[in-house]
């Protein structure tokens, strides 16, 4: 009988509980599920995101600037494709820098902007040694043009990126980024004519078929190199180069006028320190500490290297403090300057350093 009494107790506390409950939330919260009879409020709050990663202005300072450049033969045929991108304009035309590579089997090349439009494009000047060439289109129909900037400045760590047309036109307009992850990194080109090394700057942004001839940039915006996927080792995944922009903007003048770029040559024969054949053949030692640059096995007469007074068997280790590493290094760093300007070689004649100064000449043009 007790235990009957107490469970009439509880549910009575219960019943009471649930009374109450009920009453608090229909006079405290009248919107409730319960109240089926008014309408539920719904507040909505703006949220703004903000990106600090972003590149997106620096993109915007470059995107309408760039080119598809479309390679066609006599047939009228696409045979090749690459990147470009306006670097100037006149009251008459707008200049287009791309690689000679991709350009240089073309009978005809057009072309394509941002917006789709296909444009009949002039080959101004080509130079194989740099890989460089500059195009031309009607200055109305440039919609933008990049700004040049330093690649001397940059350093290891950088943010760059490319904006370029990988696999031809279906994938213009396409942005990659990377960081700068090495400078003056040598690298072996094959050109016609035989191999040429070159100082070029090295990136992890993806640099694919189609990309080659369109702008490496800064954080800015600025165009800081030239990309060439003829540099890119195909076994090398991660590893894209790009000639620096200081090396194109050197010869812009003359390939903008059609003019050959008319390169120094010293007249001298020259060896590399690990050819025992030839030097044994010239009679040269060359002293075991000396581990960079290039010998010289004979001069020519009148040459410029002769009025400077070089002589057989000296070891050119430095053009203007710029360190040689074998011979086809040295004339890609010769070919940095030009006729006219007197440089300074750092030659080991008898186990001796000594600065020798030679004035440049088109000795073979002459």
């Amino acid at each position: 009988m007790k235990q009957k009494f107490t469970y009439f107790v509880v549910g009575c506390i219960c019943i009471m509980v649930g009374i109450c409950g009920t009453i608090v939330v229909y006079r405290h919260y009248p919107q409730t599920v319960a109240d089926k009879g008014q309408e539920t409020t719904k507040t909505v709050q703006d949220v703004t995101i903000h990106e600090t990663n972003t590149i997106k202005s620096a993109i915007d300072k470059i995107y309408d600037a760039v080119v598809v450049v479309e390679e066609y033969d006599a047939r009228g045929n696409l045979v090749g494709t690459g990147t470009g991108f306006v670097y100037k304009k006149d009251e008459h035309k707008g200049y287009i820098l791309t690689n000679h590579h991709v350009i240089e089997d073309a009978s005809t090349v057009r072309v394509l902007t941002s917006q789709e439009r296909e444009i009949d494009a002039e080959i101004l000047g080509s130079d194989e040694y740099s890989d460089i060439a500059v195009l031309s289109i009607a200055s109305e129909e440039v919609l933008q043009v990049a700004s040049i900037g330093d690649s001397s400045i940059m350093e290891l760590g950088d943010t760059v990126f490319t904006v370029g047309s990988p696999l031809g036109s279906k994938y213009m307009g396409t942005v990659t980024k990377g960081i700068l992850s090495g400078q003056n990194r040598k690298v072996t080109v094959k050109l016609s004519t035989g191999s040429f090394i070159m100082d070029v700057l090295q990136t992890d942004a993806a640099i694919n078929p189609g990309n080659s001839g369109g702008p490496l940039l800064n954080i800015n915006g600025e165009v800081i190199g030239i990309t060439s996927l003829k540099l890119v080792q195909d076994e090398v995944e991660g590893m894209g180069f790009a000639i620096p922009i200081e090396l194109a903007m050197a010869s812009i003048d003359e390939l903008e006028n059609g003019k050959p770029i008319v390169r120094p040559t010293l007249g001298v024969q020259l060896s590399t320190l690990d050819n025992p054949y030839l030097l044994r053949n010239y009679q040269i030692r060359v002293p075991s500490g000396i581990k960079n640059g290039v010998v010289v096995v004979s001069v020519e007469n009148d040459s410029d290297a002769a009025r400077a007074g070089l002589q057989k068997g000296d070891i050119i280790t430095m053009i203007e403090g710029k360190q040689i590493t074998e011979a086809t290094h040295f004339k890609y760093i010769l070919y940095q300057y030009n006729i006219g300007d007197t440089i300074t070689l750092t030659v080991v004649r008898n186990e001796k350093e000594q600065s020798i100064q030679v004035t440049l000449t088109d000795f073979y043009g002459q």
